[in-house]
């Protein structure tokens, strides 16, 4: 009988982490604060945005990425002066370390001065974009 009762609070355990994990992935976070992490074109391989810059890491399986990759381009070619960089994760594992990279897709924005300024790892909405580079280009 208890092995009913291990089974049963496993389901119910892996039911509220995937709950968790669905409501959190793609929502961009605000920086936490005194981290004034930044990033550059050398690190970039590519010149930051005249406003903004969405830095996007990806992998060569990950299905949400080539979504991500869309929905980025798209609100980048919406908004004059930002610029949309895809890193692949494995080419930069320098950067994954240092900025915590756990997951692909994350998406991270950064102001005029590669200061990142929200970030978030799963499938973004257009809509949480858009909103975050209205706090990036004040």
């Amino acid at each position: 009988m208890t092995g009913v009762y291990v089974a049963v609070a496993a389901l119910v355990l892996a039911t509220v982490f995937g709950l968790i994990w669905r409501h959190r992935s793609g929502v961009l976070r605000a920086r936490r604060e005194g981290d004034v992490e930044r990033l550059d074109a050398a690190e970039l391989g590519a010149d930051l945005g005249d406003r903004a810059t969405l830095v996007q890491f990806s992998s060569a399986f990950c299905a949400p990425c080539r979504a991500t990759r869309r929905i980025l381009g798209e609100v980048a070619g919406m908004v004059d002066g930002v610029t949309h960089v895809e890193l692949d994760a494995e080419a930069h594992l320098d950067l994954v370390r240092r900025l915590n990279v756990l997951r692909t897709p994350t998406v991270l924005v950064l102001d005029a001065s590669g200061r990142i300024v929200r970030r978030g790892s799963g499938l973004p909405r257009k809509a949480d974009i858009i909103a975050a580079l209205g706090e990036a280009v004040v």
